[in-house]
């Protein structure tokens, strides 16, 4: 199946002739006041498949919906998640539906106001997970949970996926999270069925991966290794393990990129005695603290981050949205954006710069099972 691409006609009849979308009407809606915000947010919405487009105010964290724009190429739904991906210029979005054909949509970005435009689709290989570009924004590469494997397609300079992979690792099971790591050369990749970290290096050149060092770090039995962050100075990597709720720190080799494990702590509330279905985690932009979220208990996790060590000590808990399976963290630190599976609504937090506690500031609604968030600053 090829890429499907709008036609001229149909790109001229939408008013969709350039990338720029420089008119101040959008569907036959007058555009916003603040049509050229500084930072934008992207919310991904699962179910009722469709990428809600909002002004971020800086230094308020007040939120503006400027649009609402839908994700095609499939009419089934999109189960539980659509992960997103932005290029590191900030050029493209990129955002992938989870049933078949499994779809991931390319979008270009305004630059001036942070609107998208659907430039094509292509199918990808499996149900994805998770969606990442390289640091050179030339590469998808994905994690499969029900596909039990990882993919890599090249992206085209005018932001179009390639249907043709040039590399799939098969047999990893239930793969969740892929990262790319500052210098583009290391890539880490989680197993939450296999209970391993996987340890790889990477060819920008060929867009392919390497088993890197011992190439697998194993967690404990059970623990189902989920999401990763990697901290801002490249020095740590950060773990949250699905179904027991524990975050681990590892060390990185600066000169080989390996993974040396460094400490667990235990992210559940204290009375919290269940089996626990952990999500997401974020260290802040100055690397000061890291967040997971928790969703049978709808909980965030704060942590401060040992400068040298990189170790955790507890912030608290703070209550947010029900079944907060995504979150993220403004480009400066200052808030806390979690989208809530289940509420259908997006809860924004002041980060305390001094403790990092969170306050809960405003309540935003969303389109159906919010789940994925970009920040994105245009200037």
């Amino acid at each position: 199946m090829a890429n499907i691409r709008p036609t001229r006609r149909q790109m001229l009849a939408l008013g969709l002739g350039g990338i720029a979308l420089s008119s101040p009407f959008i569907g036959g809606r007058k555009a916003m006041a603040d049509n050229t915000p500084d930072t934008v947010v992207y919310v991904s919405n699962a179910a009722s498949k469709e990428v809600y487009v909002l002004a971020m105010n800086r230094e308020s964290g007040d939120l503006t919906v400027l649009d609402k724009v839908p994700v095609p190429g499939t009419d089934k739904p999109s189960p539980a998640s659509m992960p997103m991906a932005v290029t590191p210029d900030h050029r493209f979005l990129y955002a992938a539906l989870r049933s078949d054909t499994f779809p991931v949509s390319s979008f270009a970005i305004d630059r001036a106001s942070g609107r998208l435009t659907h430039l094509a689709t292509t199918p990808l290989q499996d149900s994805m997970a998770y969606i990442v570009t390289d640091r050179t924004g030339r590469y998808l590469l994905s994690a499969s949970y029900p596909g039990n494997k990882l993919t890599i397609n090249p992206i085209e300079a005018d932001g179009h996926v390639v249907e043709k992979t040039t590399q799939i690792v098969p047999d990893r099971p239930k793969s969740h999270c892929i990262l790319v790591d500052a210098t583009n050369r290391y890539c880490y990749a989680t197993s939450l069925g296999g209970d391993i970290i996987m340890e790889w290096r990477f060819d920008p050149a060929a867009g392919t991966l390497s088993p890197n060092g011992p190439s697998e770090v194993h967690t404990k039995p059970g623990a189902g290794p989920r999401h990763m962050a990697l901290h801002p100075s490249g020095r740590f990597l950060y773990l949250i393990t699905e179904t027991t709720d524990r975050i681990g720190a590892y060390g990185i080799d600066p000169a080989t990129g390996t993974l040396t494990e460094q400490q667990f702590v235990d992210a559940r509330p204290a009375d919290f005695k269940e089996q626990p279905a952990a999500a997401d985690l974020h260290v802040t932009p100055d690397g000061r603290f890291l967040y997971g979220s928790e969703c049978k208990t709808s909980t965030l996790a704060g942590y401060r981050i040992d400068p040298q060590k990189g170790t955790l000590s507890p912030i608290g808990h703070f209550p947010t949205e029900t079944t907060p399976r995504g979150f993220n963290i403004d480009p400066r630190g200052r808030f806390l954006l979690s989208v809530g599976l289940d509420s259908n609504a997006m809860a924004v937090y002041r980060i305390d710069p001094q403790s990092g506690a969170l306050t809960n500031r405003k309540q935003y609604p969303m389109g159906q099972q919010p789940n994925w968030i970009e920040i994105v600053d245009l200037r």
